[in-house]
């Protein structure tokens, strides 16, 4: 009887002990748990930290601080209809500017014209057709603008794109539109802006063009800035035509000495624009959490574009690219006085030619 007893209660201590071995292993788990949890919270508190301080520091463009008015100035914008051309042309209607929208689709720029006379009460706005990929489009556009127009105080050629193809004249598209269209059109305008005077000429470039050059032999055996349309081969040529924009205003400071117009090229930062709607849908996909979390939204855009085309005191400057309304240098290849004067003579040959 005392052996059943000894017995039972041997197997009483036994399942207290398995359960008890039970009760901690769970316990493990859930401790387990709880500090993983713990863990990805503390990660994703810290990524969300350091993209706040991104939005504070790098990614918080600083702001235009002029606060000039335009009352009787006329203003070109060219690619005015959408991204940072329409918030700059907005802010330069604001300031009471007469505003010529330079761009080549009719609706939308329309469009802009009735947003943006409905937001500043400026009716001083309106709609010119330029197509930057034909030459003749940008002569009819000068003509057109010079007939009308009694003055011409600031041009800015903002327009940019980053697409494949030939232009109307058999340049590459984005040689075409964002080097050798503004190039004809700053010309065809000049004698304009001298009358008018002091007046500016800004152009967007990008920062890109420290990734860019300038392939004269391509040029001249292709009509182009370098070979190939994959989405790749399409960013080296928008990098290369970015360069072009600051050699072309570097050479134009030059020939602009003893004159009262001077000019200015830009990066406006990393902006979330439809510059790239043209591209394949993957390449979209890719970039939008990209452009969602890192890229500025288009009023921060238009901010550098306004330093160069409003602030005071920056004529010693001109030829001199700018970003975050502040001067920046630039690699020797973007101040190459040799390089700019044969870029200006292709052009000029490229365009009296087409």
């Amino acid at each position: 009887m005392w052996a059943r007893g000894r017995d039972w209660l041997q197997h009483v201590f036994l399942f207290q002990s398995r359960g008890n071995r039970a009760i901690s292993l769970a316990t493990i788990a859930v401790i387990s748990v709880l500090l993983n949890m713990f863990t990805v919270l503390l990660i994703c508190g810290g990524l969300v930290g350091f993209y706040l301080l991104l939005c504070v520091t790098v990614l918080q463009l600083p702001k235009c601080k002029s606060t000039a008015k335009l009352h009787g100035k006329t203003v070109v914008v060219t690619g005015a209809n959408t991204g940072i051309g329409k918030a700059t042309a907005l802010d330069l209607a604001r300031r009471g500017a007469r505003v010529i929208l330079a761009c080549r689709d009719e609706s939308r720029a329309q469009a802009a014209v009735t947003d943006i006379q409905r937001e500043t009460g400026n009716k001083e706005v309106v709609y010119m057709h330029l197509d930057l990929a034909s030459l003749k489009s940008v002569r009819s556009f000068a003509e057109n603008f010079l007939n009308k127009e009694s003055r011409l105080d600031i041009l800015i050629n903002n327009a940019g794109l980053v697409i494949a193809g030939k232009t109307e004249d058999g340049f590459g598209r984005i040689f075409g539109v964002n080097h050798l269209g503004h190039f004809l059109l700053t010309i065809l305008l000049l004698e304009r802006l001298k009358e008018c005077g002091p007046s500016r000429v800004v152009t967007v470039s990008s920062l890109a063009h420290w990734w860019g050059k300038i392939d004269f032999n391509c040029i001249n055996t292709h009509k182009d800035l370098g070979l190939g349309s994959s989405a790749l081969d399409l960013l080296k040529l928008y990098s290369h035509s970015k360069l072009c924009n600051i050699l072309f205003t570097h050479e134009l400071a030059k020939r602009l000495k003893g004159t009262n117009v001077t000019c200015y090229s830009l990066h406006p930062g990393a902006i979330k624009t439809d510059i790239g709607r043209h591209s394949n849908l993957w390449w979209r996909l890719f970039m939008a959490p990209i452009l969602l979390l890192f890229f500025s939204d288009v009023d921060s855009g238009a901010q550098t574009s306004l330093h160069c085309a409003l602030q005071e005191g920056l004529e010693p400057l001109s030829g001199r690219y700018f970003s975050s309304c502040a001067v920046q240098n630039v690699p020797a290849k973007a101040r190459d006085d040799a390089a700019a004067k044969k870029l200006w003579e292709v052009s000029e040959s490229l365009v009296g030619s087409a």
